[in-house]
This record gives C-alpha cells, structure tokens and sequence, in this order.
C-alpha cells in the first residue's frame, strides 16, 4: 500500500498524525510523520520509516521511501498491508 507522508524533522516528540490539515485530500492513506531527527544523512527518513513500520505492525524492511528522499513530501511503500 502507497501512503502519502508529510514529514516533520527536528520535532520535540515523535508522532503520526492521520487525515492532516496538509493535505488537500483526507483519507486513511496521508500522515504527518514527526521525528526527533534532523535531516542529516538519511537519519530523517529512517526514523520516519521506522516510525511507520511501528505505526502499522510491519518489520522497517517492509517500509521504503519511493518519492521524496530529499523533500518533506514523501511516498512511501508499507508492503504486506
């Protein structure tokens, strides 16, 4: 399943939030992922993948970033959904 992220680096706590305001669109497949790391060296997008892959009760190998390593707007692949 492809999910939609708007991520948030640097964040004080990390969290999920679904169906954001951020979107154009709401539904069960946008987020905003909050993450205590920066966006230094890929520690962002890690964190986020992992975040994920605990949000939806999957192993971090079965998340993968398809768009948007370098932007805030990402899409992601959860496999096995």
């Amino acid at each position: 399943m492809k999910i939609f992220v708007k991520a948030k680096p640097g964040a004080k706590k990390e969290r999920i939030t679904e169906n954001s305001d951020l979107f154009d669109r709401k539904d069960e497949r946008h987020f905003v992922v909050s993450v205590k790391e920066r966006a230094v060296d890929g520690e962002a997008n890690r964190a986020i993948e992992r975040v994920i892959a605990e949000h939806f009760g999957v192993v971090r190998a079965r998340v993968q970033i398809v768009r948007g390593l370098t932007s805030r707007d990402k899409i992601i692949e959860v496999a096995g959904l």
